[in-house]
């Protein structure tokens, strides 16, 4: 891997000698064995210089997919995204993005109706074969041990969840493999080619393993690994609700937590939760990646607490199609995203059981600019806020991830980007934060918190801080997460649940 391309090699511990494989000035990845050993297909994805990152791209350099011989060097261009919708490559989340089946078929990601769908297509070219037609998202898949069947997780037929499928590589109907309220993901099939893995959660109990035996029910492989005294039954069961955003261009999905306490007919504090990515999406239950399973752990403690929580999965996340992820004007392009923010205050402050002006926010990393954002920009709907480790400007961030950017010579899209930023806004921030950061930050720089707080101190707007010595964008110790939470919900109770005579004044 160089700066800007790379190439597919072949080392022969015989010989001790490495063969490129039809370098380029692309980036060539995700190279895959054919089951003889004597070709290797992979992708190769151009280099586009005028996309920046946190903008949309809905469009760009068409991607392809190659084969190279082993013996001789001979390569081909198997298939080549035409130059529309689906020219961007998307990946899914897997250990491999390129399978090799059974019967010399390929089976890779494409977005090129819309969404994230498996396909296939000969070695020797062709049309590719959609496996997985439907409005929903592919996310995670593997291939089984005799070739013949790829297992997945979508979104298919629930929104908002993960469950398992499995379709032939020939093309078969997809057959569900679970269903119901939990959440199904991570699918691997055994040695037998019948059984199944998963990770399972539901809105109680979080991700743990299990198997789905054929012809039957899916089963946990260690039932007694939770502890014994993990608060399940205590645990609320989120419902899905959708409204619009401010501009009522898009449907945003939400996650809302009511309190046990939520029908004593008294007006409750509310929270809104922004994940973070952006390109991430929370779900109806425990959640698999553990940063967002925590996430979740918090919004549940809210809940018990007397709090009304809506876990917002604002326009450029996941889960929703193309269009929805690479949202007009999002992020550094525009801030479109905030119409989703102000969505999620009026639909709260619509309800009956929700104080008015008992109205926070809280999330980390792209969420922690959400609610930066929020505050900066609705100060008169959000009355505090959690910001940890949040992104305050466009210009800093983008440059930690493309060094080669340079603001100077791209004045436009500097502007752009600071226009976007929390930090551009602070002149009209009036509400009280809770600003965390691990001081060893390797994703957002720590001096974006440093200068949003002199920002805000300039402003004369009140802020708190908890930093943390040596931590790093995902909090590495169980004791800093203890202590970012609680800090957390102890700053939550002193300026919002003030406002609910009802809510618990103990940890």
């Amino acid at each position: 891997m160089r700066e800007e391309h790379s190439f597919i090699g072949v080392y022969s511990f015989a010989t001790k000698s490495l063969l490129f494989l039809d370098p380029s000035m692309n980036l060539d990845v995700e190279p895959v064995w054919s089951p003889d050993s004597e070709a290797i297909a992979f992708l190769r994805l151009p280099i586009s210089r005028d996309a920046l990152l946190f903008e949309p791209q809905r469009e760009g350099p068409p991607w392809s997919i190659r084969v190279s011989r082993i013996t001789g060097g001979s390569s081909s261009e198997v298939w080549k995204a035409p130059t529309a919708r689906g020219s961007v490559y998307r990946e899914i989340v897997a250990a491999n993005q390129l399978f090799w089946g059974y019967g010399d078929r390929l089976v890779f990601p494409w977005e090129g109706d819309g969404w994230t769908h498996l396909y296939s297509i000969s070695v020797h070219g062709g049309t590719p074969t959609l496996l997985t037609p439907g409005a929903f998202e592919v996310e995670f898949a593997s291939l089984s041990p005799d070739c013949k069947t790829v297992v997945y997780s979508s979104n298919q037929d629930d929104i908002d969840r993960r469950h398992v499928w499995k379709v032939a590589v020939d093309g078969n109907r997809p057959v569900s493999l679970t269903s119901g309220s939990g959440i199904e993901t991570a699918p691997a099939v055994s040695s037998d080619n019948r059984t199944v893995a998963v990770l399972r959660s539901d809105a109680q109990i979080p991700m743990r393993p299990a198997i789905v035996p054929p012809q039957s029910e899916i089963r946990d492989l260690v039932p007694a690994a939770l502890p014994a005294d993990f608060p399940a039954d205590r645990m609320v069961t989120p419902q899905p609700v959708v409204f619009t955003g401010a501009d009522a261009a898009i449907p945003i999905h939400a996650q809302l937590f009511l309190p046990p306490n939520a029908k004593n007919g008294k007006l409750h504090p509310a929270v809104v939760f922004f994940h973070g990515g952006s390109r991430r999406q929370m779900l109806l239950g425990w959640h698999y990646m553990p940063y967002y399973s925590n996430a979740y752990a918090l919004n549940q403690y809210l809940a018990s607490r007397g709090y009304i929580v809506l876990s917002v999965n604002y326009r450029s996340g996941i889960g929703y199609g193309l269009d929805f992820r690479e949202a007009l004007n999002y992020g550094a392009a525009g801030a479109s995203e905030l119409n989703d923010s102000e969505g999620a205050g009026l639909y709260l402050r619509s309800r009956g059981d929700v104080d008015p002006k008992g109205i926070g926010a809280w999330g980390g990393s792209c969420g922690g600019y959400m609610t930066a954002l929020s505050l900066a920009r609705a100060s008169d709907i959000y009355a505090a806020g959690v910001d940890l480790h949040g992104v305050h400007d466009f210009n800093q961030q983008i440059k930690t991830y493309m060094p080669s950017y340079d603001p100077v010579a791209r004045p436009d899209a500097a502007r752009l980007a600071w226009e976007s930023s929390p930090l551009f806004w602070v002149k009209d921030w009036k509400s009280p934060v809770l600003l965390i950061m691990g001081d060893d930050d390797r994703d957002v720089p720590f001096t974006e918190m440093t200068h949003l707080a002199e920002a805000l101190r300039n402003r004369g707007v009140s802020f708190e801080q908890l930093i943390i010595p040596d931590e790093l964008h995902l909090f590495l110790l169980h004791r800093t997460w203890i202590a970012v939470y609680s800090a957390a919900a102890d700053f939550f109770d002193r300026h919002l649940a003030a406002h609910d005579e009802s809510a618990s004044t103990t940890h």
